[in-house]
């Protein structure tokens, strides 16, 4: 096994970029926000919509896993999920997140951090439709975060559902569905040479206003 030092050598990487010119962004987080996202997108950037979602338990801890943005708007950031996952209950006690999105071809990340909210039910049921008939299946198999005792059973559970609804719409599982995250605090950070990174923080004040600051690397 190599050694953390070892790791460290291997592994470094220079962050070699223009930086962020405070003149040049926008006013607002979200536009800020479409324009390194379509940025990442053009770039080819892989999996350009991917985030670590960090939530928060009832007992203080935090958890955190890789989700996929479906869309972003005024309101904040959505994405779909089981309303019973760990995420889920998570959200349902303490409804405060964050997430991160880290594009490293682009040397870039953003953090958001906000209060999460339900989409209406009408949004949920919207998005689920899209959803590829394979996705709608395995979204209604899955107990998700609940002990599964053998791989076996999961694939029968989906088997007997594709039966079940063959040749008819799936309906939604009335435990899934969609959130949103109303930023409070977004940072676009910049990777730069010699670690003397460019950060960039929204911060909205009592008045709904945003407030521009530069951050210490």
């Amino acid at each position: 096994m190599k050694s953390v030092r070892q790791l460290i050598t291997v592994f470094r990487a220079e962050y070699i970029s223009q930086g962020i010119n405070v003149k040049d962004i926008a006013d607002n987080p979200i536009d800020q926000f479409d324009k390194w996202i379509e940025d990442a997108i053009k770039n080819k950037v892989n999996l350009p919509n991917a985030m670590y979602l960090a939530t928060i338990g009832t007992d203080g801890r935090p958890s955190g896993r890789i989700m996929l943005l479906r869309g972003f708007d005024e309101r904040g950031f959505v994405f779909f999920t089981n309303h019973d996952s760990r995420k889920g209950n998570d959200l349902k006690n303490i409804n405060y997140a964050s997430m991160t999105f880290f594009w490293s071809e682009l040397f870039r990340q953003v953090r958001i951090e906000g209060d999460v909210y339900q989409v209406p039910e009408w949004e949920s049921d919207k998005y689920f439709q899209s959803r590829a008939r394979e996705s709608q299946v395995s979204a209604m198999a899955s107990e998700q975060s609940k002990i599964l005792d053998s791989r076996g059973s999961l694939e029968k559970k989906v088997s007997e559902l594709e039966q079940r609804f063959k040749g008819q719409p799936i309906p939604r599982p009335a435990n899934w569905g969609g959130f949103y995250l109303s930023p409070i605090h977004i940072e676009f950070w910049q990777g730069r040479a010699h670690r003397l990174h460019d950060r960039i923080l929204y911060k909205l004040d009592k008045n709904n206003s945003w407030n521009v600051q530069r951050l210490y690397p």
